[in-house]
């Protein structure tokens, strides 16, 4: 593992790009912590995509996820229950290196025929649950590179996108779990060759682009993979998904622009990606699809607070074409004119760009909670008053929150926020779990 991975987690969380890494006082050549058409071809036809990525996918399983469903090939599961529950022992281990030893042999010459499409799937969504539910670093450490190997070879060889699908969120949760600084290198061809295929299923190239973002940071390490990776993103993100055979795909452009923003947060300087990204990112305001929208807007959040953090640390200036102030305006307008798609999806926008425009006039960050004040009762409620923006209004503060163990932490950054976000899809309804027990997650956030 490279030695600043830990140190920079440590200290900020983030690293510096290859034009700062030039500057005199720059930490020149070191890794980081933790860790590669028409652009307006779609703006206005982006189709939404079947099942792809969201903040629901934080909160609870998806039954392609997390229903353990055990099959023949198996062997014994110490007392799992009819509903495919497991008790809160130890018994989860024996359990886990189970699979982990079958992954293994399935990853082998040979083996894999013998074993029936529906057994390696029932294989692989026991071992999603498992390694997602249980913090299971001790359990695969010493397995890693065949474990990863035979998840991979799933990948490759799958009969289904199932079976694809599964594999590849397996492989991001592994990579979180025991962070290993040869899984990108070994394996980015194939995983971008996944993404680019043409006839793939939309669910498994979004499995793919998270599985890549999480190997740039967590099976890498240096900054030139997180560099490289943020440009493949912004590509897809730019061409609306045409540069990698899937055209109008919102899932995929979703999946792009949270990969995007994970890698970016822990960048301490973006300006060598920062005008590029911008442009991309606004053009996405303009979508039909309310999830695209948001996640561009998300991104566009943080290259402000970027640029507002390296202004105030170095003095340099990241000077972007666009207002801040008048970008919260479009996007308070957007969600206001947004009649034609659902109210479910409206209700997301609304909330979501509401945030966001709140963090981009008063340089916050998301969740930041403010409300007019009447004027015959200034400092009702005991809020604080602030006018240093010209207006009347009362200051809540930030109002999002985590908890790790009995220890609430305030989300109060857009870097931090995109970090959540990200780690939540991965790990879905193992994410307290992790957030508890996991050295890497709680490091990271």
């Amino acid at each position: 593992m490279h030695d600043l991975r830990k140190k920079a987690l440590l200290e900020s969380g983030k690293t510096v790009s290859r034009k700062a890494r030039t500057r005199p006082d720059s930490k020149a050549g070191t890794p980081i912590t933790s860790p590669s058409h028409s652009p307006h071809a779609s703006r206005n036809v982006s189709r939404a995509g079947s099942r792809y990525a969201s903040e629901d996918e934080g909160s609870g399983d998806s039954d392609l996820d997390d229903v353990m469903t055990l099959s023949t090939y198996s062997g014994s599961d110490h007392g799992a229950d009819d509903s495919g529950n497991i008790p809160n022992d130890r018994a989860w281990a024996e359990r886990l290196q189970a699979r982990v030893s079958q992954i293994v042999l399935g990853g082998r010459s040979g083996e894999r025929k013998k074993i029936s499409n529906a057994e390696r799937e029932d294989m692989l969504k026991s071992y999603l649950h498992l390694i997602r539910h249980y913090y299971g670093q001790s359990e695969i450490q010493s397995s890693m590179n065949d474990l990863v190997t035979g998840l991979m070879r799933a990948v490759r060889f799958g009969v289904s996108a199932s079976e694809r699908t599964l594999a590849l969120k397996a492989l991001a949760v592994t990579i979180l779990t025991n962070p290993t600084d040869t899984v990108l290198s070994d394996h980015v061809t194939t995983l971008k060759s996944i993404v680019e295929q043409e006839d793939e299923e939309e669910e498994v190239k979004v499995a793919a682009l998270y599985s890549l973002a999480t190997a740039a940071m967590y099976g890498d390490g240096s900054t030139e993979a997180a560099e490289d990776m943020l440009q493949y993103m912004i590509e897809i993100v730019e061409s609306d998904g045409h540069t990698v055979n899937s055209p109008d795909a919102a899932g995929v452009v979703v999946a792009a622009l949270k990969s995007w923003g994970f890698i970016a947060a822990h960048l301490e300087d973006l300006s060598e990606q920062s005008e590029q990204a911008m442009e991309a990112f606004v053009e996405q305001l303009d979508s039909t699809d309310a999830y695209v929208q948001t996640a561009a807007g998300e991104n566009i959040a943080l290259l402000f607070e970027t640029a507002r953090e390296m202004e105030e640390e170095s003095g340099e200036k990241m000077n972007f074409q666009y207002d801040p102030k008048k970008l919260a305006q479009q996007m308070r307008d957007i969600s206001k004119g947004s009649k034609s798609i659902s109210k479910r999806d409206r209700r997301h926008l609304k909330g979501d760009f509401s945030s966001i425009a709140t963090g981009l006039e008063r340089g916050k960050g998301p969740g930041y909670s403010t409300a007019g004040r009447p004027a015959s009762n200034p400092n009702k409620g005991g809020s604080v008053t602030n006018s240093a923006h010209g207006d009347d209004v009362n200051e809540f503060g930030y109002r999002q929150t985590i908890f790790v163990g009995k220890e609430k932490i305030t989300i109060d950054s857009w870097a931090f926020s995109n970090k959540v976000d990200f780690v939540r899809i991965v790990l879905a309804g193992g994410f307290p779990t992790h957030l508890a027990k996991n050295d890497t997650v709680q490091e990271m956030l």
